[in-house]
């Protein structure tokens, strides 16, 4: 399963099928876990310092078919475009992801389409779920990790540092055994963590920026 998956898992309700929290943090977030999903599929990278292109931009690396179809149309709205750093492409890639998604882990038999109507008018789909083993034995080793302490491996401290990066920990992984606040210090401290080497860290790093940079700038349109 992609990183994009199984945010996409941990951050919808499995009885309703709706988002945890606003859409805008939601697909954001996701737009994040995407891309790091072609960081690690050697599809993109970030370029660094002594490059002809700019440090801490994404580039294209990659364009043959990578055989996933949601990893190659985030490498279509790429291609052919100029560098430009997360933030950026984040934005790009959140359009229309959120579905795409959630129809791939529908194809699995994990979660199902729920069509409703919002006050009875306005059409809108839903995702409960149908098996939540999976999400379970995720978020359950993200308990793990945050309150038993145990070292994460590279895909629960990405996780958590995307978690973190729209402040959904808590929310995503209740427990009794900490306060919200000391949960949340505790995802800080993973995500600023180097569990998984510095060439992945400084990416999960450079995504959260941008994560949280298009959350602000998101929000001033907004206002």
């Amino acid at each position: 399963m992609l990183i994009t998956e199984d945010l996409a898992l941990l951050l919808t309700d499995d009885a309703t099928g709706r988002t945890l929290t606003d859409a805008a943090r939601v697909d954001l977030s996701l737009g994040g876990a995407l891309l790091l999903d072609l960081i690690g599929a050697g599809l993109v990278r970030i370029t660094g310092p002594g490059e002809e292109v700019k440090p801490g931009r994404v580039v294209v690396t990659g364009v043959s078919p990578s055989g996933d179809a949601l990893l190659d149309a985030g490498v279509a709205q790429l291609v052919g475009r100029r560098p430009a750093k997360p933030q950026e492409v984040i934005q790009r890639l959140r359009k229309d992801l959120r579905p795409a998604a959630y129809q791939r882990l529908a194809a699995r038999g994990i979660v199902r389409a729920s069509e409703e109507r919002i006050l009875g008018i306005f059409p809108t789909t839903r995702w409960p779920a149908v098996d939540s083993a999976h999400e379970a034995r995720v978020r359950a080793a993200l308990l793990d990790v945050l309150v038993g302490g145990r070292t994460p491996t590279s895909l629960e401290a990405t996780l958590i540092a995307l978690l973190h990066a729209i402040g959904q920990v808590p929310k995503v992984v209740p427990t009794d055994a900490m306060s919200k606040r000391d949960l949340s210090r505790r995802a800080k401290a993973v995500a600023e963590g180097n569990v998984a080497g510095d060439a992945v860290m400084q990416a999960v790093s450079a995504v959260q920026a941008g994560i949280t940079a298009a959350l602000v700038a998101t929000a001033a349109a907004a206002s």
